[in-house]
């Protein structure tokens, strides 16, 4: 299995490699241009709506040409948006780099249905394992690199550097990516009716619901995380970078060493919630930061939170999911993500630009708290159901 799908697995590496430069390098290119944080939410948000619009589409047409050729013209569009923004000149160029490099990202759906294709399903979730464990180590390398290169080059050639590594991701996947699929015209492919059909499923729905207001807090933290570090810690481009790498071999760690463990001993349900408690207990630890020593522990619960959190509630929505709708409803969980980001950033780092950087993870804490809840509330049902009735 391993063999099958190691190409990809290569392939997602440098991809998240040069995407992990961007997240704690946008703020401060938009800040470059004199906007205020309600704008840089805005950036991220832009990033996200594309990626949701574009999503279905990329699934659709992967289904009738293949996997492949839909990865390739992706990664075409993400270099070209990688290399406006290197060059841009304005705000106004920025934002329209955001949504080339949004619509090109819409191909997440794609990867996962290329494991998926491959893989047969008593070995998916391992095989999502790796996904998770080359996308956590393409974040270590990516920010460490990228504050090697800004700290001597600047931003040019910085988001120059990330257009390289995307490049090379095209290039790999045209020589050592071979299809997965056949090419069909008759496969039915997800539609946002489907999206809207799922979501009223009585014993999908629940878990979908929480999936959705767990993401709701990630992408808020998400939006506003740089901005914090900059007001509460006055963090350059560099330490932010350098930072996001020790977040990256954090989640790795965890991910490899503690993650499978855990929901061995306790299961997905109690497993995930104690994820998201720990996330919760991070996001509360923010009006706390003063210094670097008191923004650890923030770090580490959020890391090991999202960690342990996120494959516990991939597995549940897979356990309850009907074998032919799994795909569907799993790509309504990457939907619901992808309104996260639109949303919230903006709602985030307009927190902190109006209220301060103690109030800059309230958001967050909100809907991580709301989700708990929800987790708690189907462990108990789940604990009340007959043996024969669980999944």
């Amino acid at each position: 299995m391993f063999a099958r799908i190691f190409p990809i697995l290569g392939i997602t590496f440098i991809d998240i490699l040069g995407f992990s430069i961007l997240i704690p390098t946008l703020p401060y290119f938009a800040k470059h241009f004199g906007a205020p944080d309600h704008v840089v939410g805005l950036l991220f948000s832009v990033f996200a709506a594309c990626q949701f619009a574009a999503g279905p589409v990329w699934g659709y047409v992967s289904d009738r040409i293949g996997r492949k050729m839909v990865l390739i013209i992706s990664q075409i569009g993400a270099t070209i948006g990688w290399m406006m923004l290197a060059f841009a000149n304005s705000l106004g160029l920025v934002f329209f780099a955001r949504v080339v490099e949004g619509i090109s990202g819409g191909n997440i759906s794609v990867t996962q249905a290329y494991i998926a294709d491959l893989v047969e399903p008593r070995q998916r979730a391992r095989a999502f394992a790796y996904v998770g464990a080359a996308f956590s180590s393409g974040m270590v390398f990516g920010p460490i690199i990228g504050g090697l290169v800004y700290q001597h080059f600047g931003f040019t050639a910085t988001f120059l550097v990330a257009a390289g590594l995307q490049f090379l991701t095209l290039v790999l996947t045209i020589v050592k990516l071979p299809e997965s699929r056949a090419r069909s015209a008759e496969a039915k492919v997800s539609s946002f009716g489907d999206i809207g059909r799922s979501l009223t499923d009585r014993r999908v729905s629940p878990v979908l619901l929480q999936s959705w207001a767990f993401s709701l807090g990630l992408y808020a933290w998400f939006g506003v995380f740089a901005l914090l570090l900059q007001a509460a810690l006055r963090f350059d481009v560099t330490e932010q970078l350098y930072l996001m790498a020790g977040f990256g071999v954090l989640s790795v760690l965890s991910q490899v060493l503690l993650v499978g463990r855990v929901y061995d001993a306790v299961g997905d349900r109690l497993g995930s919630n104690i994820g998201i408690a720990l996330a919760a207990v991070g996001f509360f630890s923010v009006p706390f930061i003063h210094t670097i020593a008191t923004v650890i522990p923030t770090i580490v619960l959020f890391s090991l939170g999202m960690s342990m959190a996120r494959p516990g509630i991939s597995a549940l929505i897979s356990r309850y999911a009907p074998d032919d709708q799994r795909g569907t409803i799993l790509g309504t969980a990457s939907a619901l993500d992808n309104i996260s980001g639109v949303i919230m950033p903006p709602i985030s780092t307009g927190t902190l630009e109006r209220f301060g950087p103690g109030w800059a993870g309230l958001p967050s804490l909100i809907f991580s708290t709301i989700a708990l809840v929800m987790g708690l509330s189907g462990q108990r049902r789940e604990a009340a159901q007959p043996a024969h009735e669980t999944p």
